[in-house]
Formats: C-alpha cells, sequence, structure tokens
C-alpha cells in the first residue's frame, strides 16, 4: 500500500496556499516570489538543492529583515497532519497484512520534518519521496522505482492520492489506485478493493 503524504496524511507541504501564506507574513512580492519558485522547484524537490539554496535564491536573493531561521519555522509550520487518515494507515499497519509506504513529492528537510511531525515512521516501512529518488510524480519512473525497491508487483499494490493525474501514472503500470477526498471514504473505497481493515 502507498500512500501520498501532502493532501492525504497532511497538509500539502509548499504548494500555492503555504507559499502565499509566507509572502503575506514576510511582505514578499508574490508574483517574484512564485516566478522565483518556479524556476528551482524541480531542482529541490528532486535533491538538486538544499533547502537553504532553494530559500537563497527564492527569498534571500535581496537583504531581509528576517532571517533563514524565522523564514524555516514559518514553512515547517505550515505542516499539519490528518489525524483521521493516519489513523486508517495505522490500523492498516496493525493488521499485518500489508506493508506501508509513501510515493510523494517533496523537498529533503520538509520530507524529513512531516515523517517526524507526523509520526509516520511507526506506521510506514519505506518512505519514497522525490528528494531521493531523483524523479517526481507523475513521472512512471517514480512508481517504477518504488515498485522495483519493494519488489511488489504492480497488480498487487494499492496507492492513494489525491491528484488525479499522478493516480493516471500509477494506473498505467498497473497499480490499483484511490483517489482521496477523506478518511471516512478512504476505508470505503479500501474495502471496495479487497483491502479489510
Amino acid at each position: 500500500m502507498f500512500f501520498d503524504v501532502g493532501g492525504v496524511l497532511g497538509t500539502n507541504g509548499w504548494d500555492h496556499e503555504q507559499r502565499a501564506a509566507a509572502a503575506a507574513a514576510f511582505g514578499l512580492e508574490r508574483g517574484d516570489f512564485d516566478e522565483r519558485h518556479d524556476a528551482v522547484v524541480g531542482a529541490w524537490e528532486t535533491g538538486g538543492m538544499s533547502l537553504d539554496q532553494y530559500l537563497d535564491h527564492t527569498v534571500f536573493w535581496q537583504a531581509r529583515p528576517f532571517t533563514h531561521a524565522d523564514f524555516r519555522a514559518f514553512m515547517l509550520s505550515q505542516s499539519r497532519a490528518f489525524p483521521e487518515t493516519i489513523a486508517v494507515a495505522r490500523d492498516l499497519a496493525r493488521t499485518g497484512r500489508y506493508r506501508l509506504m509513501t510515493i510523494n513529492n517533496e523537498s529533503a528537510e520538509l520530507n524529513t520534518h512531516r515523517v517526524r511531525a507526523f509520526g509516520l515512521v511507526d506506521v510506514f516501512v519505506t518512505f519514497f519521496a522525490s528528494c531521493w529518488l531523483g524523479v517526481l510524480k507523475p513521472a512512471r519512473q517514480i512508481f517504477e522505482r518504488a515498485l522495483v525497491m519493494s519488489q511488489v508487483e504492480p497488480a498487487a499494490a494499492v496507492f492513494i492520492d489525491d491528484r488525479e493525474p499522478n493516480l493516471a501514472a500509477a494506473r498505467l503500470l498497473g497499480m490499483h489506485t484511490i483517489l482521496y477526498h477523506d478518511a471516512a471514504r478512504l476505508r470505503r473505497d479500501l474495502a471496495a478493493v479487497s483491502v479489510a481493515i
């Protein structure tokens, strides 16, 4: 069983909502900030640059009245867990019948923070993140690598994500997919693909 993190197990890590909140909180010009973000986000989320390098390019290209540490703390504060969905995953793990893993797009620093802050280490056995695999969803390579590294046949795998393009890529490989809406519906959708909790 493969779960997305942002949008499924918790809020997105650094999507447009979080960036808008940061721009407002720190007085950044939103258009410039978004343009600078778009130029480097692919490299950042595939392990090509550190968080500090990302911030140097997007925020600290000019003097600011706040520090890297101030901005990083704000970024991390934007991540909030979805306890009801994590409870679904925890219930699945407790059955002992399924190996739970994640497949997500995230930078290394945010991914590590969110795995720990959401308490995911006790639930998931492996974390397949774009920052460590060097490829972003929905590219088929991220799913291929996750399947090969976990030694799972596509037909025996279920992938849960809140974005249809990511699910479409997984389906093309033969994986079962579930479009995430909320925890209650997820329980019903898992039952529909013969996953018993």
